[in-house]
C-alpha cells in the first residue's frame, strides 16, 4: 500500500488493523499497523491505540512498539494507561514502559518509578531500563552522542533502541566499531555479567549488534543462558536486526524449547522469519499449527512466515519498513 495519511486510506488502514470484518488475517493486520506507524501522525496515533482492546497479546505488544517507535508524544497517554493496567498481559504492560523510555519524556519518571516494584520481573526490569535510558538521553553523553548521530538514511538500524551502544566518542563523532577479539570478549564479559546494570549489559548487547560478526553473534548467544527473560527476549530482537544466518541454530533452539519463556520465543520466531533462510520455514510451520503451544507463539510464527515469504519473494517493501535492518524484524 502507498504511504498515504488521506482520510480515506486512514479508514482502510483502520479497519483492517482493527479486523473491521473479523476475517482478516493477523499478518494483515500487522502490515497495516507499520504502515500507520510509518505516518507518525496523530491520526495513527489515535488509530493504533484503538487497537488495545482486541484480545491478542502479541498484536497489543507490537501496538506499544510501534507507539514508542513513532517518535509522537501524544502516544504518552494511552502507554501510562497500558502500564498501569495489572490486568492486562505483562508481555503487553513492559512493551509500553519500553515505549515511553523510547519517547525519552521526563514525564514519564514518575509513573515508570511506580511500577519498578511491580510482580512482574519483566516489567520491573523495562522500567529500570526505560528510567536509565531518559536519564541518560537527558546526560552530557547523551547530548554529545545524539549531536554525532548520522542522518536517518545514513544509519544501519533506524529503531529506538531501549539503550545505545557502548561507545566512545573522538571529537564529538562517534568512534568506528573496534570489531577486534578483545573489545568483543569485553563486551562480552559486560553482557554476562549480572553484577552490572541492565543498562549497561543493553548498552554492550547493542554495541554487538553493531559489530555484526559471527564472533558477534556467538557473544550474544551466549546471552540465552541469562534468568531474565527481558534480557533474553531483546537477545532475540537484535538478531532480527541482525539477519545473521550465523544466528539460526540458538534462535531454533530457543523457538522449540517449551521451557523457555513465550516472550523469548516469540520474538525467537520473528527474527527467524526476518532472516529467512530456508531452513526456518519448516519450523515455523511447526509451530504455528503446534495447540499444545502458547497462542503468542503460534501467531508469531505466523507473522515470521509472512515475513520469510516476503524476504524470499522480491516485494520492493514490507509494510513500509518494519524496523531493524534494511528490512528487518517486527518490535521487540
Amino acid at each position: 500500500m502507498v504511504l498515504d495519511s488521506s482520510s480515506s486510506n486512514l479508514s482502510v488502514l483502520e479497519a483492517s488493523l482493527l479486523n473491521a470484518t473479523g476475517n482478516i488475517p493477523l499478518h494483515s493486520r500487522f502490515r497495516a499497523l507499520f504502515t500507520l506507524k510509518a505516518l507518525k501522525t496523530d491520526e495513527a496515533v489515535n488509530i493504533i491505540s484503538k487497537g488495545f482492546s482486541d484480545d491478542s497479546t502479541l498484536l497489543k505488544h507490537e501496538l506499544a512498539y510501534c507507539l514508542g517507535q513513532m517518535k509522537n508524544m501524544s502516544a504518552l497517554p494511552i502507554l501510562e494507561t497500558v502500564l498501569s493496567d495489572e490486568k492486562e498481559d505483562p508481555m503487553v504492560r513492559h512493551e509500553a514502559a519500553e515505549a515511553m523510555g523510547a519517547l525519552s519524556s521526563t514525564s514519564s519518571v514518575n509513573i515508570l518509578k511506580k511500577y519498578m516494584s511491580d510482580p512482574n520481573r519483566s516489567v520491573r526490569e523495562t522500567c529500570e531500563i526505560a528510567l536509565a535510558k531518559i536519564e541518560w538521553d537527558n546526560s552530557e553523553e547523551g547530548r554529545k552522542h545524539w549531536a554525532s548521530v548520522r542522518p536517518t538514511e545514513e544509519q544501519t538500524y533506524t529503531s529506538i533502541d531501549p539503550a545505545p551502544p557502548s561507545s566512545r566518542l573522538l571529537s564529538g563523532k562517534a568512534a568506528p566499531e573496534n570489531t577486534s577479539d578483545s573489545n568483543i570478549a569485553s563486551l562480552r564479559a559486560t553482557l554476562l555479567d549480572k553484577n552490572r546494570s541492565l543498562f549497561e549489559r543493553y548498552r554492550a548487547m547493542f554495541a554487538l549488534r553493531n559489530i555484526g560478526t559471527p564472533a558477534a553473534v556467538d557473544a550474544l548467544a551466549a546471552g540465552f543462558s541469562d534468568d531474565s527473560a527481558l534480557f533474553k527476549h531483546e537477545i532475540a530482537f537484535v538478531f532480527g536486526q541482525l539477519l545473521s544466518a550465523h544466528s539460526v541454530p540458538s534462535l531454533l533452539a530457543v523457538l522449540e524449547n517449551p521451557h523457555e519463556s513465550e516472550m523469548v520465543r516469540h520474538e525467537a520466531a520473528e527474527a527467524l522469519g526476518g532472516i529467512a533462510t530456508p531452513e526456518v520455514l519448516p519450523h515455523l510451520k511447526q509451530w504455528m499449527r503446534r495447540t499444545d503451544a502458547p497462542r503468542v507463539v503460534r501467531e508469531s510464527c505466523e507473522v515470521a512466515i509472512d515475513m520469510w515469504e516476503y524476504e524470499n519473494s522480491g516485494e520492493f517493501q514490507y509494510a513500509n519498513g518494519l524496523e531493524g535492518s534494511a528490512v528487518g524484524t517486527v518490535g521487540a
